[in-house]
């Protein structure tokens, strides 16, 4: 946790900390491995000081650690560019010195190398005075490059792990839609990119594998299902899909199914084929009969034992839950009336524990989430006009689309503390979907 010094006191404690007695070199070799687990207190975020990084290229990796811990929130990044401790953090530079950490108010401190192909991490203890986690992380592809960046967010999510024992999500990717063609974008906001070329796409989502993605696009006879490579042109339709309308694709948890909704004329209902035998006549099977109303957004429990859904069936919008194999369909969210009687776009969190959903408050959407215990409704936002919300693969985070900034963008929320941050900028930006991480498990 951060304190705040005079700037005299501070410059004193700076004099000290710098002077060479203090300012011994530590063996970090010996403590490989070693996971002694960090000691604060644990009502408060723990400080956290990111030394600096000597050579080309030092300064991105610097701002990049600092950023992806932020960002995660589990922490409390010591040294941020205009804070007052910064200059402190700098003056340090990458010496160890325990004095200035505990001055500083940090619990923990990263001591960072550039090597050969990767980066050498230590991660220190300031009230213990001691290393307790050092690894070596391959960096891949050319410095600066999306590869490169990818292996820098997986090693910040494993020094989030070391320090808190949850798995950062600073190695994850957001799919999106603007303009009818279908995006993504690190979960920091850099490499923005269009993954698809002209027509109209909607409704993007992730494989539990990461590499493999789902959408729907429009045709000559409907909307179609697309299964495709994110890293490649590649793409293939799915071919159990008749013409018509098929929309709102999901997977499965095991990666092994594709729910999705299909209709015509007379409704919309729920469909679950196997990937394995997508191209089989016959393959999909109902999940859902609605009888006339649409039933769509399906999103799976992390089971995959029950499906979340919207649906029509009572005369408006409601989220719905149903096993997967279309039995016991029952009411989720408060059963209401009026126009004001609008709930959409659910999402089961990856805990298991609780589902977010779109509601309409005085005329405005804004996110809820329901706890599936005691159905406790909590709202998440009020600001501007917010929808399709998506969770991150902790449970803690959510990305929608906001127009709180007079745009519709992507903003990502962090629903214990309520901060907010800015994902895309400039263009309309909506119907957000977080990727797992896509970094291998440490």
């Amino acid at each position: 946790m951060t304190v705040r010094f005079r700037s005299v006191a501070l410059l004193g404690v700076l004099t000290l900390a710098l002077a060479p007695s203090a300012a011994r070199a530590q063996d970090t070799a010996a403590a490989r491995g070693v996971h002694l687990g960090l000691s604060y207190q644990g009502d408060a975020k723990p400080g956290v000081v990111v030394g600096m990084v000597r050579g080309p290229w030092g300064d991105s990796v610097h701002a990049i650690l600092q950023r992806d811990l932020d960002n995660g929130d589990r922490v409390s990044v010591i040294g941020l560019p205009g804070t007052a401790s910064a200059a402190s953090v700098t003056q340090v530079a990458t010496g160890v010195n325990y004095m200035i950490w505990k001055a500083l108010g940090a619990a923990a401190a990263l001591q960072m190398t550039l090597v050969q192909g990767g980066l050498h991490m230590a991660l220190h203890d300031v009230g213990r005075g001691a290393v307790i986690q050092v690894r070596d992380f391959p960096l891949a592809g050319a410095a600066g490059s999306a590869e490169w960046r990818l292996g820098l967010h997986a090693a910040s999510d494993e020094v989030e792990r070391w320090i808190t024992g949850t798995r950062g999500i600073a190695a994850t990717r957001v799919l999106f839609v603007r303009g009818g063609r279908i995006f993504v974008l690190d979960s920091d906001g850099w490499g923005e990119h269009a993954l698809t070329d002209g027509g109209m796409s909607l409704s993007p989502v992730w494989h539990p594998s990461g590499r493999l993605i789902a959408y729907s696009t429009i045709h000559s006879r409907g909307w179609r299902i697309i299964l495709r490579d994110p890293s490649a042109a590649a793409a293939h339709v799915l071919g159990t899909t008749p013409d018509g309308l098929n929309m709102s694709p999901a997977f499965s948890p095991d990666g092994n199914f594709l729910a999705y909704a299909h209709g015509e004329e007379d409704g919309v209902d729920l469909y679950l084929v196997p990937l394995a035998g997508a191209n089989a006549a016959g393959a999909a099977r109902p999940i859902t009969v609605g009888r006339g109303t649409d039933n769509v957004s399906p999103s799976f429990s992390p089971d995959g034992r029950r499906i979340v859904f919207t649906s029509g069936r009572i005369g408006h919008p409601e989220i719905y839950v149903v096993d997967a194999d279309g039995s016991n369909a029952e009411l989720l969210t408060p059963f209401s009336f009026g126009e004001e009687a609008y709930r959409s776009n659910p999402d089961w969190s990856p805990g298991g524990t609780q589902v977010v959903y779109q509601a309409q408050l005085s005329g405005v959407f804004q996110l809820l989430v329901i706890g599936l215990r005691d159905h406790a409704v909590r709202q998440l936002t009020s600001e501007g006009r917010n929808e399709d919300p998506s969770w991150a693969p902790d449970g803690r985070h959510l990305v929608f689309s906001s127009t709180r900034t007079g745009v519709r963008e992507l903003f990502v929320l962090d629903v214990e503390s309520g901060r907010a941050r800015q994902l895309t900028h400039g263009a309309e930006s909506r119907l957000p979907a977080w990727s797992p991480s896509l970094a291998p498990a440490p």
